[in-house]
Formats: C-alpha cells, sequence, structure tokens
C-alpha cells in the first residue's frame, strides 16, 4: 500500500522504515530541510541499533522516499499517519498543536482531490489523550467539506527505544480503533506480516484505543515507583531490595518485569502519559490518586539519591570544589534519549552545589552537552571520566559498565567513592576492593 508518515521522529522514521520493509511504499513527510537532506542521504537522525541498515536497504529498493512537499505526500498515499510530537505543557496536558496542524494541512488536500477520491484512512499514530482523533476527524471533515470521503483511525505506539525494530516487527499485539469495518479490514492487511508469530491485533473503538496507550505505560510506571518506594523502606529498615526483590517476583502473579530499583523512570513515554493520565482525571473531574502518586515517588527518587551524594560529602568539605564523574547519560541504555533523564537532574544538582562535573556516554553525550551546556565536561570513556574524580555516579545501565577493570578505575580516581543508581554491583565485592558504596534499598559499604 502507499503510506505517507508525517513527521520523521523516533515513531514515523521507525513505523517508516518497518513498513516499507515489508513491501509497501512509504513516503516520510517532514517541515525540517535540514532533516529531510540528511535522511535522503542515507543518514538516520536518531539512534537505535539497526535502523540505519534497514533505512539505507529500503530507500535503495525505492520502497522509501523523504519529502518536505506536503501536497504530494498526502495526494499520493492510501493511509497518511500522523506522528508529530505531543510535547506536555507545564499543566501536564498534551500540546496537539502538531496533530491539528497535520489535520488542516490533509483537509486542505483532500479539498483539492475532491468528493470522488478513493477515501483515505487517516491514522493518528501520536499518543494522544482520549478524544483526540475525534476531534482530527471533524476539523478535516469542516475544513474540506462534508462530501469528501475519508475515515480516521487510532493506532498507538508500543516501542521501547533501544529495542524498536524487534518491537515492531514482532509485537506482543497490535491495536487499533477504528469506526469501520473496511478500515479495520485493512489494518489487518498491513499488519499481517508483523503477527505471524501469533500475537492479537485487538481492533476496537477509537476511544479504548487512545486509552491502552496511557494505561500500559502508566501501569509499567507504577512498577518502577513502587519498587523504588520499597527500596526506601528497606534502607530505612537494613533490608536488602535485591533479597526482597527475589522473593517477591518469584510469585508468578506478580513477575519481574520492571521491578528494578534504581533512579526512576525517565524518556519520552513514561513521564508524558503518567501526567496525561493526571490532567485527564483533572479535565473530567476524577482523581487519580494513584497516578499522582507515581509521578511523585520517581521524582522524588533522584532527589533522594542526589542527597546521598550530598550527604557523604558534607563529611569531607561539602560538594563545592569536588570533581563528579557521570558514567551514562541517556534515560536509559541503547539510546541517546536524554529526555527526563535522571542524570541531567543530578548533574545539575552537582553543579548548583558548586561541583564540577564529567560525563561519558557511549552516545548522549553531545545531547547532553546540547541540554546543560559547557558546565557539563565530556570524556572519551568512562576511566578518563573517572581521572581525578571524588566519586563516579552511575546512572545510566550501559553494559559495558557492569563488569569494569575496578583496578584501573581505582587508580584513577582521588578518592575510592561510586554511587551505583543502577545496583550494578554486589555490595561485598566493592567492600572487598576497597570501594565507599552507595546503591539503592541496600546498606552503604563504608570503607
Amino acid at each position: 500500500m502507499r503510506m505517507t508518515m508525517v513527521g520523521t521522529g523516533y515513531v514515523g522514521l521507525v513505523t517508516g522504515v518497518c513498513f516499507s520493509n515489508t513491501g509497501n511504499d512509504v513516503v516520510c513527510l517532514d517541515v525540517d530541510p535540514a532533516k529531510v537532506d540528511k535522511l535522503k542521504a542515507g543518514e538516520c537522525p536518531i539512534y537505535e541499533p539497526g535502523l540505519t541498515e534497514v533505512m539505507r536497504r529500503n530507500m535503495a529498493a525505492g520502497r522509501l522516499t523523504f519529502t518536505l512537499d506536503k501536497a504530494q505526500a498526502y495526494r499520493d498515499a492510501e493511509l497518511i499517519f500522523i506522528c508529530v510530537g505531543t510535547p506536555t505543557g507545564e499543566d501536564g496536558s498534551s500540546d496537539l498543536r502538531y496533530v491539528m496542524a497535520a489535520a488542516d494541512d490533509i483537509a486542505e488536500v483532500l479539498k483539492t482531490l475532491g468528493p470522488d477520491q478513493d477515501p483515505k484512512i487517516v491514522v493518528v499514530k501520536s499518543t494522544v489523550p482520549v478524544g483526540t482523533t475525534a476531534a482530527v476527524r471533524d476539523r478535516i471533515r469542516e475544513r474540506a467539506g462534508a462530501e469528501i470521503p475519508f475515515s480516521v483511525a487510532d493506532n498507538p505506539e508500543f516501542l521501547k527505544e533501544g529495542d524498536a525494530l524487534n518491537d515492531f516487527n514482532k509485537p506482543d499485539r497490535v491495536v487499533v480503533g477504528v469506526e469501520d469495518e473496511r478500515t479495520a479490514e485493512v489494518f489487518r492487511r498491513i499488519y499481517e506480516p508483523f503477527v505471524r508469530n501469533g500475537h492479537p491485533v485487538f481492533i476496537m473503538d477509537i476511544a479504548s484505543s487512545e486509552m491502552v496507550k496511557y494505561a500500559s505505560n502508566n501501569f509499567l510506571a507504577t512498577k518502577i515507583s513502587f519498587i523504588n518506594e520499597m527500596a526506601n523502606l528497606c534502607e530505612k529498615l537494613g533490608a536488602d531490595i535485591d533479597e526482597v526483590r527475589r522473593g517477591m517476583c518469584s510469585d508468578k502473579r506478580i513477575g519481574g518485569q520492571f521491578l528494578y530499583p534504581g533512579l526512576g523512570y525517565g524518556g519520552s513515554c513514561f513521564p508524558k502519559d503518567t501526567l496525561a493520565c493526571i490532567q485527564m482525571g483533572r479535565e473530567t473531574e476524577l482523581p487519580t490518586p494513584v497516578s499522582s502518586a507515581v509521578h511523585e515517588v520517581n521524582q522524588q527518587q533522584r532527589v533522594r539519591f542526589f542527597e546521598k551524594i550530598a550527604r557523604h560529602f558534607d563529611a569531607h568539605g561539602g560538594l563545592a570544589g569536588k570533581r563528579i564523574a557521570f558514567w551514562g547519560l541517556a534515560f536509559k541504555p541503547r539510546t541517546d534519549d536524554i529526555r527526563e533523564a535522571p542524570a541531567l537532574t543530578l548533574v545539575r544538582k552537582c553543579l548548583e552545589a558548586g561541583a564540577s562535573c564529567v560525563g561519558y556516554d557511549s552516545v548522549a553525550s553531545r545531547n547532553a552537552r546540547a541540554e546543560i551546556g559547557d558546565a557539563l565536561a565530556l570524556a572519551d570513556d568512562m576511566y578518563e571520566a573517572a581521572e581525578e574524580a571524588d566519586a563516579v555516579v552511575i546512572s545510566t545501565d550501559w553494559d559495558e559498565f557492569k563488569s569494569p577493570n575496578f583496578r584501573r578505575l581505582a587508580e584513577g580516581l582521588n578518592h575510592m567513592v561510586v554511587f551505583d543508581g543502577r545496583n550494578l554491583y554486589h555490595p561485598e565485592q566493592m567492600r572487598e576492593l576497597g570501594f565507599t558504596y552507595y546503591s539503592v534499598g541496600r546498606a552503604p559499604v563504608i570503607v
């Protein structure tokens, strides 16, 4: 089928590449000339393992193209996927200006094609509050004219940064909200190559489809905040969260996914979607105390961890003048995304306390520097970052941090102090090596 992706961000580009890889003709539309030029040259603007190779292969086959031409992109498409950003406002609401701007552009093109055109399907792929897809439908109908045939659908994405190709190609489920059977059949057909593993394509009403994404991410965020709250209790009571987690997660009703203590969640989805649920509750005058608590626990988790750093240095003249090394700047491994990254919160707090900060991340360093500025020094490798530092803070659990050369690390540090926000190491091991070691939900090792 002929498809157009509106927006070449994370969702639009991954979706477009994967659909082109199953034989569809895909046009990716963007308003940024520099970005489109880069894509046309085969350069991927985001870090996602494997994406560049698949993108280039389908470009070479002629199935994947990039354009600034809205009229051409909309005129020839059978399906138009709106994949633009929906940033969070200060009150937690989703900013829908880009979604509605896309709807206006689509309406203008549909209007020029007239009432005899084959009906296109306009798909909202962006994560949007319940009722948005219906608002897009009404807006297009108002501007294009009631006689213009088209249908709408909602098709939320469930892509993990760092594993997006696998998530799209082998989804746990596909969720689609539709208003008619013709549209439902089109979605069954285009997703059939991706669900030969037997996983379901759920066809439902549009409002329910929109809510599935929020409910899913909010629940996963809840699990993260819950285990962090338990970890904090363990620290107060002298228990070990690793042992507690093992005993708890062996219960088949609970399982172990997303129940890892640490610095809390970040990125573009969990924070935004939890806040959106809270805001939807406000708008409907329905309190959402669980979601509100999930968000509050998450924000406080990184503050609590900074307080560990500050308390340690209070006994050593304070943080002012100290050099703190950060291993990891992205919000999670296998991505260059630094949105809502706990590392950046900790860096800012250390800088505000008068410390100097140096960071290392194999892919996110440039983005972190753009966010923090020159106050954050960057190192070319993890050991260089630790040179003459007074402590190392592990803020992202990249694989390369899991089994470091501790002797080399110790030789470079001014003081053998590690603040492990991801619980990568065993306390007894760190004690034997002579490190002062702080982690999450476990007793500190003071040497």
